[in-house]
């Protein structure tokens, strides 16, 4: 795939650079804010090669790429520049556009340290569990605070992400959530002593680990922060503006405000619970079934603060969590269904790797590459989803800390409960199953290759065309050194094959030569890395060590440019091997077959050494 071709395109498509006030992306999306929607093209957008998808009802206009994101997103960036945090000139939104923006942008950004939280839970959980660590050490503590430390902070760091969103200053959301948890209001709160104010009774309640006060806070916040920038002279601004602001807000946090937010905050717990004891199933039935629906409208983002506060309240939570595994699930098992029984090599390509995606928790490839698309699949998804959502809302099972759901965060489901995890991984089988066996049954209609199409006489022309796909094309090593297996780099970018399939090579010597005949596309100017492509059209990424371009060319030598024809044994790159190491930087290199999506397969050689020209990778 050519990213900075795609780029272009993609850019021009929303309707240029003028017309984009905010750019970031997730794991599979690029989400712009834009000043005017009227102008992108979306259906111009939809049929360029390398996106799956559009999604324009929510407050964002996201393009769909896949693991490809952030490779596009680089070219973008490169080619204009975009704003990172919110813009006052976000195209307008209102409605729901606008909550469900402020809610998206609130909490989307403190996922990963939550995550990483309830991984050190499970693990701890684990440990203790089979008696490998006793919880009395203070290994244990240790490890505990750690993964605890969000949980304390969560209206800090609420604070920041809401200020963001309500187009204040951050900081002073860090403050206001800093005021809520400092230990002097806890001394106080825990004393359960009257407290007064300026003469006004303060109500005593903890706010650690409390979501919706601060973002009542914080949304009050900036109406007085604006107030106080109207009044204050110029001359002594910038410290009258947050001096007013804390004076206002200091002491209406913790009189008004932040006691609201509290009782909001448990109405919405006991909305929950009262649900769940009425109907324990009902919840995770619902959002197993309708859970590609509300991520294709953007509408899931409406139940974070739910989730989130049950989190905070409860330590777990079955309104989001469990209801999205199975859907999760689901939609890789019907996915990977049409892998198997499509006759469509494009398809059968996306639909295997969007398949294992889907398991492992991030389906926008799976749901709009495929299942979108071929309509029938999508029931399968959703009946499958609804019927294991309806055994583990009858099981009870619940998450306990949050994380995108799927197999590579399953460990959120384990806590006090042993049973926990074992009903969420039943429940997986059930969406698996159930989603697979019911689109092989009611089928879908199966996409003809692009050459069965084609007249008989423009089969030479075909056969082409599609050479990359038909013929066996056979890449040297471009290193001596050792065969290290891709998913053993500690990059998670190589690693997961986000880039495409490959190897990588350990070297034990610091020459880098071309491995095909073909052309120079790109050498980065830290010359750690080199893109190539083959007279068959296979692009090759050739990236030496790890975090290597922080040395800014420093120890490598280019021998070509961009743009040179190679010839397989042509010596591309030299470098220090020593001196890198000695920077503390490793050096397995990784060598990526970037278009991997336009073959059926990549196959690395099973060696445990190499030397350069002996063949490396074959692709069929």
């Amino acid at each position: 795939m050519n990213y900075e071709n795609l780029a272009k395109q993609i850019l021009k498509n929303v309707g240029g650079q003028e017309n984009v006030s905010n750019l970031t992306h997730c794991a599979t999306r690029l989400r712009f804010n834009l000043k005017d929607l009227s102008k992108a093209n979306t259906e111009a957008i939809k049929k360029t090669k390398g996106v799956m998808g559009v999604v324009d009802k929510g407050a964002q206009y996201q393009i769909i790429i896949g693991s490809d994101v952030a490779n596009v997103y680089k070219e973008l960036l490169k080619i204009g520049n975009f704003q990172s945090s919110s813009s006052k000139n976000d195209g307008e939104k209102k409605g729901l556009d606008k909550i469900f923006d402020i809610i998206a942008g609130t909490f989307t950004p403190i996922l990963p340290p939550l995550t990483a939280a309830g991984m050190l839970k499970a693990v701890l959980v684990l440990l203790t569990t089979f008696g490998l660590m006793s919880k009395e050490s203070q290994t244990y503590y240790i490890l505990s605070f750690m993964a605890d430390a969000i949980f304390f902070l969560f209206p800090v760091a609420l604070g920041y992400t809401a200020a963001v969103k309500f187009k204040c200053n951050p900081f002073m959301g860090i403050l206001m959530g800093g005021i809520m948890i400092h230990p002097n209001w806890t001394a106080l709160v825990n004393a359960k002593e009257a407290v007064t104010l300026f003469g006004l009774p303060v109500k005593l309640v903890s706010y650690t680990s409390s979501v919706i006060p601060i973002i009542l806070v914080v949304w009050v916040m900036s109406y007085v922060e604006n107030f106080a920038d109207k009044i204050s002279p110029k001359p002594i601004k910038f410290f009258s503006k947050p001096l007013i602001t804390i004076l206002v807000m200091g002491p209406l946090a913790l009189i008004a405000l932040g006691p609201i937010g509290s009782v909001l905050g448990e109405g919405l717990a006991d909305i929950v619970t009262a649900i769940n004891n009425v109907a324990p199933w009902s919840i995770p039935m619902i959002i197993g079934g309708v859970s590609p629906l509300l991520v294709l409208v953007g509408m899931h983002y409406a139940f974070f603060p739910l989730s989130f506060n049950d989190l905070a309240l409860k330590g777990s939570e079955n309104v989001l969590g469990p209801g999205m595994l199975v859907s999760n699930i689901a939609q890789g098992g019907a996915v990977l269904c049409v892998s198997l029984k499509t006759k469509n090599r494009d398809l059968k390509q996306l639909a295997g790797s969007a398949g294992l995606t889907a398991l492992l928790g991030i389906t926008e490839p799976a749901m709009y590459g495929v299942t979108m698309k071929l309509k029938k699949p999508l029931i399968a998804v959703c009946s499958g989803g609804a019927l294991a959502g309806l055994y583990i809302g009858l099981m009870g099972v619940v998450r306990y800390s949050s994380g995108a759901p799927g197999l590579a965060s399953i460990a959120i489901f384990i806590g006090e409960n042993p049973m926990n995890i074992v009903h969420a991984l039943i429940g997986c089988a059930i969406a698996f199953v159930s989603a697979f066996a019911l689109t092989w049954i009611i089928g879908f209609e199966d996409p003809a290759n692009e050459d069965d199409q084609i007249e008989d006489e423009s089969l030479e022309e075909v056969a082409v065309d599609k050479a990359p796909l038909m013929n066996k094309i056979t890449i040297a090593s471009p290193l001596k050194g050792n065969i290290v297996p891709l998913n053993e780099v500690k990059d998670e970018t190589f690693a997961s094959e986000m880039m495409g399939k490959g190897i990588a090579i350990n070297p034990t010597e610091g020459k880098v030569v071309s491995p095909i005949n073909g052309t120079v596309q790109m050498i980065f100017k830290t010359k750690h890395a080199i893109g190539l492509k083959s007279e068959d059209g296979a692009e090759i990424l050739i990236h030496i060590g790890m975090d290597t371009v922080q040395l800014d060319g420093k120890h490598f030598t280019a021998h070509v440019k961009d743009g040179d024809k190679v010839k397989v044994g042509d010596t591309l790159v030299e470098f220090d091997m020593n001196a890198i190491k000695n920077e503390g930087y490793e050096l397995i290199t990784p060598v990526i077959i970037t278009n991997t999506m336009e073959y059926l397969e990549i196959v690395p050689k099973d060696i445990k050494s190499v030397n350069t020209g002996e063949t490396l990778i074959t692709i069929l």
